[in-house]
């Protein structure tokens, strides 16, 4: 059973619940009104294979600094219960699994080829050129969080008639949801775990920089963020509008008052914001998700302007 629990750790579980976050989301909103389950259930499985093989391959990479982190160092490979080569080995079998599942189960050879594409990424790209090397790695490598989006829009066009708009720019546009969210995400988590990234040598932005920059691009990564969410109301209905504003405004709140307590030079809890931000993710997307499933009648429908872009 411990050994089981080792596995199942390697995978990354609490990283993963962006998976769910994400992927229903744009599923639902892929073909409003229609709503998908076995398709989504399945498409849900497939994804989790590839981000559990993506964090295995993390993990075995990072298994060095994540001895020296407090924050990491009960990881098992940290902690030697599991082998770094029988690490590797579960990587590759989750990675085949998972291309075989999105595309002979899911219909989806594009959502399938995705995955391998942000596997390849996050651990080519971020894990082991961007992470060690730069404290933008974050917003970069944050790319690979942002793919669920993609794949799970790729499954629902991929089994939709050809004749029917796919409307892409609608998934470009959840992909820069996530991308934006993921810098103020991390780096109020970095905030506090500051020293354990700089006894890594990890450049993370708290570590390279002082609080008051790191809290300035938090609130622009965070405006960022919350205007892109108002960039789907045309192809939405009134429930996500209301909920987007609103949870905007309070995730904008937050970030604010981290900065003003910073300029202050008060003592700050930045895992407020951390926490924050990860509900304010979830109400957006489970926000999307009810008025996609309801298939309310869109804003760009009431107004007159229904975009078919791509």
């Amino acid at each position: 059973m411990e050994t089981i629990k080792a596995y199942f750790a390697l995978t990354k579980p609490r990283v993963i619940e962006l998976l769910l976050v994400a992927t229903i989301p744009a599923m639902l909103q892929a073909d409003r009104g229609e709503n998908h389950i076995g398709l989504i259930l399945l498409t849900v499985v497939g994804g989790w294979m590839g981000a559990a093989a993506a964090n295995t391959f993390n993990m075995v990479a990072d298994s060095d600094i994540d001895k020296v982190m407090k924050r990491t160092e009960r990881r098992p490979l940290a902690k030697s219960a599991v082998s770094n080569r029988n690490a590797t080995i579960f990587a590759w079998t989750l990675t085949v699994a998972s291309f075989l599942w999105l595309w002979l189960l899911c219909g989806s050879l594009s959502a399938a080829l995705f995955v391998m594409a942000t596997i390849a990424f996050y651990i080519f790209v971020y894990t082991k050129w961007l992470k060690r090397r730069t404290p933008q790695n974050i917003v970069w490598g944050g790319a690979a969080g942002c793919m669920p989006v993609i794949v799970g829009w790729a499954v629902i066009t991929d089994n939709m008639p050809s004749y029917v708009p796919h409307q892409w720019w609608q998934a470009i546009v959840l992909f820069l949801i996530v991308f934006f969210w993921t810098p103020p995400h991390t780096w109020a988590l970095a905030m506090k775990y500051k020293d354990d990234y700089e006894a890594a040598g990890v450049p993370m932005m708290p570590v390279v920089r002082t609080p008051i920059q790191v809290t300035r691009q938090i609130i622009a990564y965070t405006w960022a963020t919350v205007i892109t969410t108002l960039l789907l109301l045309p192809a939405t209905g009134w429930l996500y509008a209301i909920v987007a504003a609103a949870a905007g405004a309070w995730f904008l709140g937050v970030a604010y008052r981290l900065h003003s307590g910073v300029k202050k030079g008060l003592e700050v809890k930045p895992l407020r914001l951390f926490i924050l931000s990860n509900n304010y993710l979830a109400l957006v997307f489970v926000a999307l998700s009810v008025d996609a499933m309801l298939g309310l009648s869109t804003l760009g429908e009431q107004y007159g302007w229904v975009p078919q872009l791509f």
